[in-house]
């Protein structure tokens, strides 16, 4: 067994441990009683040489690392001093500093506070203006109240994943201080904002709604400029996920760069590096948020399992990724979608892609394979999503493929125009609007076709999805794979 094989079993072993912790919260004496059995057999098996039984006893003691890296999860969550004053009633004065850019809105706007002397982070939803900024120290005082919770969505959970356990709605809020206090990351970040809010007023110059709210989301990662309508009009287009960083988005453009740049004659070492720089100052453009970083690390990995080009790395590659972020926060597997949608727009490119280009290039001709490349590529990553957002979500596009194929190719063009079209502005407007044409063009389309298939029998809504539906739609689709599989080697043969 090769090492990298070994190591795969472990991260699965990891995961699975996280998985059991989550749903069935094991007690204390068991975890301690399985560890010492464990130990007693590596030592055994350790003493008598039987290298599979003492990969068994290691793959067992990374099982129990999973559960114990929840329960330290549980009691981190529970050891929090400022969770004790929710929905008290009563008004109270915190302390703190801004540590995210501000969300503004037309009326409201929402950033997360570090609390100086809990330690607490607190979402705080406030009045639109005055306006306030990553880092800015200031002093909130209102009623701390739980996130919400309804049948159909936990806000709780999902703020949860990120530390955050209060939420302060419309406070009285004092500026403390606009005197920065920097880390090199902070210092970053801050600039990083600067950038992104002057590349923000530039799009705003020169669209208008709805072309400004696609254009911000697609290359800042905005998601705050669309109105409702907008938003209704891309989930029933299935498009919803071109309009955001999130790891589908991230997973597809990374297949669209590999593809063209190995399509314009570069190396595929060379198409890898220029693919990796592109992806990750992307991400560091919007803003390095943590759905953006996981987002870009799943991305990466799939980069680099493409320059491998083999299936069974590519698949250690992503289980790797998968662990060494669960080790960090674990209560990303079940609480962040965003990370799921990662995981499996990566495991779609790796095992259906092939199978899909495969099937699509016997009815195409030889010239056409760039575009084969990016359809096989979209398609592969939303089946893989598709149970998912039906199970989270409750509703799936019946015209997604069509839109897909007829949106996807002009992805990487509206955000190169993009790019270049906001850095111009940022210098020369003359020239920022002779550039925004080709962009405006582009952009036109998009509407178009988001108009043209935005209507109500386009999307299919379901109501309380089981996980039992969602497990027997993942197990299905292996047994499918796995068939065309078996007929591929047989035509082989």
């Amino acid at each position: 067994m090769t090492p990298s094989k070994i190591l795969f079993y472990f991260c699965i072993s990891f995961i699975a441990g996280i998985i059991f912790e989550s749903v069935f919260k094991t007690p204390q004496f068991v975890i301690w009683g399985v560890l010492i059995t464990a130990v007693l057999l590596i030592l055994i098996f350790s003493f008598l040489k039987n290298r599979n039984y003492l990969i068994a006893g290691f793959c067992v003691l990374l099982a129990l690392l999973g559960l114990l890296r929840v329960q330290a999860s549980d009691f981190h969550i529970s050891a929090d001093k400022l969770k004790a004053l929710n929905d008290s009633g009563q008004e109270i004065s915190l302390e703190g500093t801004i540590i995210s850019e501000p969300d503004k809105r037309s009326t409201w706007q929402k950033f997360k506070i570090k609390t100086d002397v809990y330690g607490s982070t607190v979402l705080v939803n406030a009045r639109r203006y005055p306006d306030f900024n990553y880092l800015d120290k200031i002093k909130i005082t209102g009623n701390l109240e739980s996130p919400f919770e309804t049948d159909e969505f936990s806000y709780k959970d999902y703020l949860m994943k990120d530390g955050i356990y209060s939420v302060m709605a419309f406070p009285e809020i004092e500026l403390i201080s606009k005197e920065h206090q920097h880390g090199a990351f902070s210092f970053l970040c801050e600039k990083l904002f600067l950038i992104k809010q002057r590349f923000r007023e530039n799009i705003k110059r020169n669209f208008s709604p709805p072309y400004s709210s696609v254009l911000e989301g697609m290359i800042l990662g905005d998601s705050g400029a669309m109105d409702e309508d907008l938003k209704n009009k891309l989930n029933i287009t299935g498009l919803r996920h071109i309009i955001a960083v999130s790891g589908t988005h991230i997973i597809i453009l990374a297949s669209i760069l590999m593809s063209l740049f190995v399509a314009m004659g570069f190396w595929r070492h060379q198409a890898f590096y220029f693919s990796l720089i592109l992806i990750w100052a992307y991400i560091i453009l919007t803003g390095l948020s943590a759905s953006g970083i996981r987002a870009g690390i799943m991305g990466s990995m799939f980069l680099f399992a493409q320059v491998l080009g083999r299936q069974g790395s590519g698949m250690r590659l992503i289980v790797f990724a998968c662990a060494l972020m669960l080790l960090q926060n674990p209560l990303l597997l079940f609480y962040d979608v965003g990370f799921q949608l990662s995981f499996l727009a990566c495991l779609g490119l790796i095992l259906l892609n092939p199978l899909i280009s495969g099937l699509i290039k016997k009815f195409t001709k030889d010239n056409a394979k760039n575009a084969v490349d990016i359809v096989s590529a979209t398609f592969s990553a939303q089946i893989f999503t598709i149970p998912v957002l039906l199970y989270n979500f409750g509703n799936i596009s019946l015209i997604s493929p069509v839109t897909n194929i007829l949106i996807v190719p002009i992805v990487y063009w509206i955000m190169v125009f993009g790019f270049i079209f906001s850095i111009a502005g940022s210098f020369f407007q003359p020239l920022a609007a002779l550039l925004a044409v080709p962009c405006w063009l582009f952009l036109s389309y998009f509407i178009f076709i988001l108009n043209s298939f935005s209507k109500p029998w386009a999307v299919k809504v379901f109501q309380n999805v089981s996980w039992i539906w969602l497990a027997s739609a993942y197990f299905a689709l292996a047994v499918i794979m796995q068939r065309i599989k078996k007929m591929q080697r047989e035509r082989l043969v």
